[in-house]
């Protein structure tokens, strides 16, 4: 069954993923609704990466399940309906921007005219033709955006997609994502900065590979009574520990 019947894009049930012999998740459960821009924050170290990697099926798990539009993670159906950004990025650096967004538009079988618009929504219009080493940081991250844009998915999981970013692209990069969701993409965005929850339609905080809360802005500013969104997070560290 399709996902977006029961309004659900994401569901993750007592999940459990142990990594190097050390517990990272313990029996989490969360879930993400369809068409929304969902903010996966917490501090460097609390399981956002490898929650990310539970969904897009690349990460052993050890107990659980994770469903992803109907499907189990990492299904053959999920290929061309799920796009992926790493922390890293993942580009070859000796081709050209407009040369990567073309080899990955063809291994997924992208309409040409995909390349084009996922450059011109990451705002790489002047840099298309030059090669991936002699960018910036910043702009590597875009490229990866942009093959995570090709092929118009249903779900955009972003791991960091900001990180490294000038303040004004970070703000035209989150008006771009509520656009997508606008139109019915389901958008999972992992991040530690707590100003950026501001921007997220729900949100998953996590420590400790726990959830310590779900909600949007403004249901966990009443339910922590405080209006920062710094303080929520440590409102509810404070509760979790008494």
């Amino acid at each position: 069954m399709d996902a977006r019947l029961n309004g659900v894009a994401i569901r993750v049930e007592a999940l459990h993923v142990v990594r190097g012999g050390k517990v990272v998740l313990p029996e989490l459960t969360c879930a993400v609704a369809h068409g929304t821009v969902t903010g996966l924050l917490g501090p460097s170290g609390s399981g956002k990466s490898t929650l990310i990697r539970s969904v897009v099926g690349v990460q052993r798990v050890a107990g659980g399940r994770v469903e992803v539009l109907g499907e189990p993670a990492g299904a053959r159906p999920l290929r061309s309906r799920v796009g992926y950004m790493t922390q890293a990025p993942s580009v070859y650096e000796d081709l050209t921007v407009r040369e990567n967004l073309r080899f990955f538009a063809r291994v997924l079988g992208a309409e040409r005219g995909t390349v084009e618009r996922a450059i011109g929504d990451v705002s790489l219009d002047d840099h298309a033709d030059r090669v991936v080493s002699r960018l910036s940081g910043g702009q590597r991250a875009r490229v990866s955006l942009a093959t995570a844009l090709l092929g118009a998915p249903d779900l955009l999981v972003l791991d960091e997609p900001t990180v490294g970013l000038d303040p004004v692209l970070r703000r035209d990069l989150w008006q771009l994502f509520h656009a997508l969701a606008e139109r019915g993409t389901t958008l999972l965005v992992s991040s530690h900065v707590m100003d950026e929850a501001d921007r997220c339609d729900a949100l998953l905080l996590l420590r400790d590979g726990r959830l310590l809360a779900e909600g949007t802005p403004a249901e966990l500013r009443a339910r922590t009574g405080v209006t920062q969104l710094d303080d929520v997070f440590l409102r509810l560290v404070d509760g979790a520990a008494t």
